[in-house]
């Protein structure tokens, strides 16, 4: 594996700098730049720095280039270290005698046959959306398309919307991409790319380049978003670019996110406010004081941060609807559960059994739980994009929630006859429903219980349910069902491509997919010890630590994420659609770190602790500890320009936020003398 440099000189005699893979598939693949920069204003592109000299240096070259505007002095030096890659170093002087606004674009053409696709961590994958899907975001396609619709042949987005600021490239014969900073000494950067019949492109932009349109989070885009830097007379600028190269293997970007995290792991430190303890001890308050409503047996979904607002606007603030996974629920009630009887809280222990009551009570016709209740309408069917769907993860997330709690229930002593039979009832349906290749379904009607959307993952998380489910009840057509589904949902995840988990966001790749993935086969694995579901845990993990952020944000001056110093170290992007920072990894802590324990590989140990210590923050101490109230825990926080301006934060408190760091610093105390996070 390696990473290298070829000086060409073309059939015009000029020099171009080829940069390929010792693993290509032919010596027809690399990455072609042909100029050190190429310079533009608002308006248009005013030329290239092209290459005048090169000389070899040790380890590399020295490379120059002068232009009109700008002259070029650059060090291309190879790091084989690691997974291999070439350091560029570009010293940038301004010639003009008068200050003038430019931006600079650095491009690298990938050649070789086949056509291409991306991925940008965390912000975009593949085509990034199906043309079917019913929600709207940025969306790549060969042959361009309405760029009102946010459908095009090319794309650039700034660098803060990605959680590693890397573009990478991948044809038939080989991978490519660049490697930026979120800032440079001209300001924010961004990752651009471009794929037709022309040529398939990756760049970067100092400063940053948002287009054909900018998406903000709506489904009707911004226009584009060009930011220039005024440069003055004969001021000179240092850029930095890493260039790495690989196998066409989809799974090639692995080795070089492995060593970027590895770099910035020793530059972007992190901030926990508190240890595991304090965590469970605060949430547990949280989620009792806040989110549990005795008077209609559910954690409600929101609570406002605002009290008096929520006052003034007769409890709109606070949300009284309850999913039975997911967004509220079982997963939940479960982690107050188990904190309330290990800690003697009882009244802890009666609210979680309430909702838990509460929620085995109600199935629908199906068979299955209800999605979701809503004050004033009862049980139904949730969020999906029909209102007589439910979805798969929903359902399978609070049956696996539930028969954790008739396990844990069961070691205390204490039965649950009603938990027992509506499990029995949502595991039934889930074999029932299986096709012969091993899919659940995504989404199914609830009256008939017929699956009505085949396509996407959604119903990968039926695997956990299924396997514990076997343990408890002791059946073994469950645990039939699961290793028959693992052998189904395994192209998901070879293909860097899972998508379909939340309601919401109908067939979007997402970081929940990848979380359910990782549970589903670290669960199959210690089922039967099958190197295979160990493989494909790793590799689910994998592509989940590309939705992982591997520096901290620089957050603008005066936003409250800058002001409390907010580390954004290893939280993660919700998906490309829902571009915010989540807590929502917490859901597969456990897994993970048994994950470690399995493969012996630290990366995993690592990248566990930065989310976990990444969502040690902004728990409130105290009430009015950010304005918000003892044991409360936001949902967002905004990372860029979608939803709201960088460095905001969500001022509502979300059950499964609160519910999340509760469950997963209690699972993770098993681990604290490695985690040290106390």
């Amino acid at each position: 594996m390696g990473t290298f440099i070829n000086i060409h000189e073309n059939v015009k005699k000029q020099t171009e700098i080829q940069v390929y893979s010792s693993e290509r598939e032919s010596g027809n693949a690399y990455l072609q730049i042909d100029s050190l920069l190429d310079i533009y204003n608002e308006e248009k592109n005013i030329g290239k720095i092209q290459i005048d000299k090169v000389e070899e240096i040790v380890g590399g070259y020295h490379i120059s280039g002068n232009g009109e505007y700008f002259s070029v002095e650059s060090e291309w030096k190879n790091e084989q270290a690691g997974c291999g890659f070439i350091q560029v170093n570009l010293n940038v002087t301004y010639n003009k005698e008068a200050s003038g606004n430019y931006g600079l674009q650095f491009n690298a053409d990938l050649a070789g046959s086949g056509k291409p696709t991306w991925m940008i961590p965390g912000a975009f994958y593949k085509e990034n959306r199906f043309e079917h899907n019913t929600r709207k975001y940025p969306r790549y396609d060969y042959q361009d398309g309405n760029h009102e619709e946010m459908v095009s042949d090319h794309w650039s987005f700034r660098s803060d919307r990605a959680a590693l600021p890397a573009i990478f490239a991948w044809n038939d014969e080989m991978c490519g991409a660049l490697c930026v900073e979120e800032m440079s000494e001209v300001g924010l950067t961004s990752l651009g790319f471009r794929g037709n019949d022309s040529k398939t492109s990756i760049w970067v932009n100092f400063p940053y380049k948002e287009e054909p349109v900018t998406f903000v989070g709506e489904p009707i885009p911004e226009p584009m978003d060009i930011s220039l830097y005024t440069f003055k007379p004969g001021e000179t600028i240092h850029l930095q670019v890493k260039i790495y190269t690989a196998s066409p293997d989809l799974h090639s970007y692995d080795p070089f996110v492995r060593e970027m995290y590895r770099q910035h792991q020793q530059e972007y430190s992190l901030n926990p406010w508190m240890g595991l303890e304090e965590a469970s001890e605060l949430t547990a308050h949280g989620l009792y004081r806040w989110h549990y409503m005795p008077e209609h047996s559910i954690l409600a979904e929101t609570a406002a941060f605002d009290r008096e607002f929520n006052n003034n606007v007769k409890g709109m603030g606070d949300r009284p609807h309850m999913h039975v996974g997911w967004v509220s629920g079982a997963p939940y009630s479960y982690a107050l559960l188990t904190y309330g009887r290990k800690n003697g809280h009882q009244h802890y222990v009666d609210a979680a059994i309430d909702v838990m009551n509460n929620i085995a009570s109600a199935l629908a016709p199906s068979g299955t739980f209800w999605a979701s209740w809503v004050l004033g309408k009862g049980w139904g069917t949730g969020w999906n994009p029909k209102n007589t769907w439910l979805q798969a993860r929903t359902i399978s997330e609070a049956t696996l929630f539930l028969v954790r709690a008739l396990n844990f229930e069961k070691e205390a002593g204490v039965s649950h006859p009603d938990w027992e039979k509506a499990v029995q009832s949502n595991l039934d349906f889930a074999v029932k429903h299986q096709r012969s290749d091993g899919n659940f379904g995504s989404y199914y009607h609830f009256e008939t219980g017929e699956v009505e959307e085949w396509d996407g993952a959604g119903g990968i998380l039926w695997i956990a349910s299924l396997l514990e489910g076997s343990n408890f009840f002791e059946k073994e057509e469950y645990r039939f069902a699961a290793e028959k589904a693992g052998h189904y949902y395994e192209h998901f995840v070879l293909d860097e491509y899972i998508y379909g988990a939340p309601e919401d966001v109908h067939l979007t790749p997402t970081s929940e997919d990848a979380y359910n993935a990782v549970v589903a086969y670290v669960l199959l694995y210690e089922n039967d010890k099958n190197k295979k579901w160990l493989k494909l845990a790793k590799h689910a993990a994998d592509w989940l630590m590309t939705f992982r952020w591997t520096y901290n944000l620089a957050f603008p001056e005066h936003t409250f994420l800058h002001q409390y110093d907010f580390r954004s170290r290893g939280a993660d992007q919700a998906s490309p659609s829902n571009q915010h920072l989540h807590n929502y990894g917490l859901f597969c802590v456990p897994e993970m770190l048994r994950l470690w324990k399995y493969t012996d590989d630290p990366y995993y140990l690592d990248r566990t602790r930065d989310h976990i210590a990444c969502f040690l923050q902004f728990i409130a101490r105290k009430d009015g500890d950010f304005n918000a109230y003892k044991g409360m825990v936001t949902e967002r926080f905004y990372n860029t320009n979608c939803f709201q301006p960088k460095g905001m934060m969500l001022t509502l408190s979300h059950s499964w936020c609160v519910g999340l760091v509760l469950y997963a610093t209690q699972e993770a105390l098993a681990f604290n003398n490695s985690l040290q996070l106390s």
